[in-house]
């Protein structure tokens, strides 16, 4: 049984709003969210613009990526990039536009223009062909740059590697992911063939040394200007194996730079516990080490529980029951749940993600108690993925989980949704890097070599017991997704449909 695909992808997940003018603070660029009209716990869609209010000048709009301001547009901008499609894919393809007013906008008319401008660009992202052509996503990178004022101009960028190496290249800050990308595989000597394995991701440093993963770059972005403008230096870009499905490994492994990749990223989960070890299979972990033996020592780890996983920080899910916080992983096309309960029991179960039948982003802005025009703090905006998961052959129910991090956790199942249509199909993810030819991009004239990381310390006594303590979760009863990010408060263009969604029979769970 096939699923309806309601969203061919979901990596770009925004809110639009309009800008809110101010005379004496020109440049200032609002947050995520504006003066607090919204209905308290009222779910907003990906693409989500609030009411004007006193705006100056001409219209203007705000899209966030991840809570986070990517660019600000106005009414024309939008239209010549609507008449660039049309002019590109014919009047068939694009999706009617919100059509010019001659006399000023009264503000039911501003509002009405807001959901128009914002169902036309959740159609035109949602379109295989318009959603990813070259035309769209240069038109939001073009727009990012100049919101955040960044003169195009060479400088130095400086990428991590899972071990903490730093690797400096030398970019254009109008370079785009893909330019980024090679660079940095340049400067590793990391052949063309294995770049498309490999992906560049936002992270935040925590206190400890550890990363957070906020989102994947994506290629309507610049990473120069995404992770200058956070304006923080807590933020850094990380390069990362980009599958899941561990036999790709074999591929990388045939070349020496990718094998050093991807055992510099392996010792690197196992340090920080994303990937399960005991005792006996530390010890010969290390014995493996200390022989340079790293394909066989990922071979070992391939054996080991959540090997290739993606850990996220602890949050909070409405499964098995409300209020439970819990540790989510991806991989394996799944999502692991490490819950603990009330009762501060510890359980353990999985979501395939075969079984999802789709999936959906929303984030709530609270009302605010303060004087009108006041603004809800950023910590107050809250997002949520919520999935629809076969629990028994005949019961779909929801699953939500209240995250920072949901964007990131929604790109994780679309990305293992493509790469299993990908196998499916009989295709494979290896594919020749397009190098551009236009000589924008400056090769690397030195090579960086990637260090190999130090013998693994001593295992964590601590994680051992948890393992041993989960158990899997039986199949619980669960409540549908609350009133404030219901079914019926968000659209079906607001849902991620799943190509890979597959029915089973009682017998198979």
């Amino acid at each position: 049984m096939g699923g309806t695909c309601l969203s061919c992808s979901c990596w770009l997940e925004a809110h639009l709003h309009p800008l809110w003018c101010s005379p004496a603070l020109p440049n200032t660029v609002p947050g995520m969210a504006g003066p607090a009209l919204a209905q308290r716990g009222k779910a907003l869609s990906p693409w989500r613009t609030l009411p004007v209010a006193g705006c100056l000048g001409p219209q203007a709009y705000n899209i966030h990526v991840n809570g986070v301001l990517h660019c600000r547009v106005r009414y024309s901008q939008l239209l010549g990039l609507h008449e660039q499609l049309r002019k590109e894919y014919g009047t068939n393809v694009v999706p009617a536009f919100p059509p010019k007013k001659i006399f000023t906008l009264t503000p039911a008319e501003v509002e009405q223009r807001r959901e128009q401008l914002e169902k036309y660009m959740q159609a035109v992202r949602q379109d295989p062909t318009l959603g990813g052509s070259e035309t769209f996503n240069s038109f939001l990178r073009k727009a990012q740059q100049e919101t955040q004022q960044i003169p195009t101009e060479e400088v130095v960028l400086e990428v991590l590697l899972s071990n903490g190496q730093k690797v400096k290249v030398t970019i254009l800050t109008s370079d785009q992911t893909e330019d980024v990308l090679e660079a940095v595989a340049s400067k590793l000597d990391l052949p063309d063939d294995l770049v498309g394995y490999f992906s560049l991701f936002l992270v935040r440093e925590t206190k400890d040394g550890a990363f957070s993963f906020v989102r994947k770059l994506q290629e309507f972005e610049l990473p120069y200007v995404s992770v200058t403008s956070l304006h923080n230096p807590e933020f850094r870009i990380i390069l990362r194996k980009s599958y899941w499905d561990s036999s790709y490994d074999d591929d990388v492994m045939e070349h020496r730079v990718g094998l050093n990749l991807l055992y510099a990223q392996t010792v690197s989960d196992i340090e920080r516990g994303w990937i399960l070890v005991n005792k006996e299979q530390h010890r010969q972990l290390k014995s493996l080490q200390e022989k340079v033996s790293k394909k066989e020592f990922i071979r070992l780890a391939q054996t080991l529980k959540y090997y290739g996983y993606l850990k996220f920080d602890p949050c909070v899910t409405d499964f098995p029951e409300k209020g439970c916080h819990v540790v989510v992983s991806a991989g394996n096309n799944e999502l692991n749940f490490q819950v603990r309960l009330p009762n501060e029991q510890i359980k353990e179960g999985s979501f395939k993600v075969t079984r999802m039948r789709c999936w959906r982003v929303t984030s709530s802005v609270p009302m605010s108690n303060g004087p009108s025009g006041s603004s809800p703090a950023k910590s107050e905006v809250k997002l949520e993925l919520a999935f629809e998961y076969l629990m028994s052959k005949d019961r779909l129910q929801w699953v939500t989980i209240t995250s920072p991090q949901a964007i990131m956790l929604s790109i994780c199942l679309q990305s293992m949704v493509d790469e299993l249509m990908v196998k499916k199909s009989g295709g494979s993810i290896r594919k020749m890097f397009r190098r551009r030819m236009n000589g924008a991009l400056r090769r690397s004239d030195s090579q960086q070599a990637v260090k190999s990381p130090p013998l693994l310390d001593s295992p964590d006594a601590s994680r051992e017991p948890m393992a041993k303590l989960s158990s899997k979760l039986t199949s619980v009863s669960l409540r549908g997704i609350s009133h404030s990010s219901s079914a019926n408060d968000v659209g079906a263009n607001d849902f991620h449909g799943n190509y890979a969604f597959e029915g089973i029979g009682d017998e198979d769970l």
